[in-house]
């Protein structure tokens, strides 16, 4: 069995987070292997963006880091709390943690700037959500990340992406870290999520 650490900030994004509940969700039940992910926060419960709030599995407190082999961290609004949470000592512990075991760390969105602000980025290929202007872009890069403007970027155990839409396919880059592409393939059949074309992948967030 493998279990994963879902790992939710006040103000993560809903679409972010069920990207890793259900990829993750079906490969237990219907995978090569049981996954068992488990969400913690601060908190209890922990309000997501849009205005309702969920119960994790856990505190964060109440957990010991060496028992899981992978960590998720789902983005969300600044507007909403999330760099309170992101950027704070408990949740870059975390972070530093998995990445000093080598173990697998998957973000969505702009939760890669959590990982650049514990140091993880510096010197890595790495993305982020790309306003107009590329505001979250040169935090990004400020904390030593070299920016790729790809959907989702894979360096070594570290994965980062776009925007909620990217979330499913770094739940599936996760999972196939975890276990193999054949159970990815197998779970993508089941769930009927298509592999997105290479141009999905590569086209600027922004046009230049």
């Amino acid at each position: 069995m493998k279990r994963v650490l879902l790992l939710l900030a006040d103000g993560f994004e809903p679409l972010e987070a069920a990207g890793f509940t259900d990829v993750l969700g079906w490969a237990n039940i219907d995978g090569e292997e049981e996954i068992e992910l488990v969400s913690a926060s601060l908190r209890s419960p922990v309000k997501a963006t849009f205005g309702f709030s969920v119960i994790p599995n856990s505190l964060l407190s109440e957990l010991n880091l060496g028992d899981f082999d992978a960590l998720a961290l789902p983005g969300g609004f600044e507007g909403a709390g999330f760099y309170n949470d992101a950027y704070s000592d408990e949740f870059q512990n975390v972070i530093r943690h998995f990445e000093k075991a080598k173990k697998p760390i998957a973000s969505v969105c702009v939760a890669s700037l959590a990982l650049g602000k514990a140091g993880v980025l510096n010197g890595r290929r790495a993305t982020v959500y790309h306003q107009l202007g590329g505001k979250r872009r040169d935090e990004l890069c400020a904390f030593g990340a070299n920016f790729v403007d790809n959907a989702v970027v894979k360096d070594g155990s570290l994965i980062t992406s776009t925007g909620p839409g990217t979330g499913i396919e770094v739940a599936f880059e996760l999972l196939e870290d975890l276990t193999s592409p054949a159970n990815v393939q197998h779970i993508r059949k089941l769930m009927r999520c298509p592999k997105p074309d290479q141009s999905w992948r590569t086209t600027p967030q922004v046009e230049s």
